[in-house]
């Protein structure tokens, strides 16, 4: 708390409590002659040319009027210049951002595949120079790691026709699960999960570990795989990275899964109430036949 605040909630204090000036001024540890100090300098001088100037530049703070008055040949110091600022009323009215709230809500226990998929990205960089991304949707049940698409950009339709894809070799998922980038909160990608009949769950902003699954799993892809890997161009990136996507669902031990691989835990479980597993090539999952019980 600074001197000014001090002054002032002595001054509140002794209005408002039967209380003498050396007692209030020892507990708020302020020396007496620090609160009956009366500045004997005018600004009035200041305060004009702080007006005149803010009159030019009504959108500039006391810091770009300070370099102001400092071109100008006026020394004076920025402590005192935003004081004068200050209690001139001068400024800069912002407008509070709006910040987006969502409500946290417990997770059900996944007992099934195809109950809840996780999407988010990656980032990486090709010998050139250029940014790639990468679309990472896991199953968080079976963590079998359902696509990886690569490319420069993704926009949300570039989204959606990546899950159409995957679509095509499995049954919808109850939800997925996604953070509030705008590939996930565009009106392309709700109108796309409700004309499927897929449940959308949007993290709270500012908490990945809500969305833990495909957070460790970039993870370890970034591990295991980008970070030992040379990209040549957009072409050898997809070719690497479908390449270790394939040994991660079916030579890789999983610890939480007992040190099973994910397609061989898939192949255990059965479909997820209204679901059903659909064979996927080179992916180990289980045909819907072979899920008839």
């Amino acid at each position: 708390m600074g001197l000014v605040e001090l002054r002032e909630e002595v001054r509140w204090l002794r209005e408002n409590y039967q209380a003498s000036q050396q007692r209030v001024c020892g507990l708020m540890q302020i020396a007496v002659s620090s609160f009956r100090y009366r500045p004997t300098r005018s600004d009035e001088a200041l305060r004009e040319r702080l007006v005149e100037l803010a009159r030019k530049k009504p959108r500039w703070g006391y810091r770009r009027l300070h370099i102001l008055l400092g071109g100008s040949g006026e020394r004076v110091n920025h402590k005192r210049v935003f004081r004068v600022y200050r209690e001139a009323g001068l400024a800069v009215r912002r407008k509070a951002r709006k910040r987006l709230v969502r409500e946290g809500s417990p997770r059900p226990a996944l007992t099934a595949a195809n109950q809840e998929w996780a999407v988010d990205f990656a980032h990486d960089a090709i010998a050139s120079g250029r940014a790639i991304r990468v679309l990472s949707v896991v199953d968080e049940c079976t963590r079998e790691c359902l696509t990886l698409e690569v490319d420069t950009s993704f926009a949300s339709p570039r989204v959606t026709r990546a899950l159409e894809i995957v679509l095509t070799e499995r049954e919808k998922p109850l939800a997925i699960r996604c953070d509030n980038g705008p590939e996930f909160t565009s009106r392309h990608f709700l109108a796309w999960c409700i004309e499927r009949g897929i449940e959308l769950v949007h993290i709270q902003p500012g908490k990945p570990q809500q969305n833990g699954y495909v957070e460790s799993f970039n993870g370890k892809m970034r591990d295991e795989c980008l970070n030992v890997s040379w990209f040549e161009n957009l072409r050898d990136a997809r070719r690497k990275i479908v390449a270790w996507q394939k040994e991660f669902n079916e030579e890789r031990p999983h610890s939480a899964l007992g040190y099973q691989t994910p397609a061989a835990y898939a192949r255990q479980l059965l479909p997820a109430p209204g679901s059903a597993l659909r064979a996927t090539p080179g992916a180990g999952t289980l045909s819907q036949s072979a899920n008839v019980v």
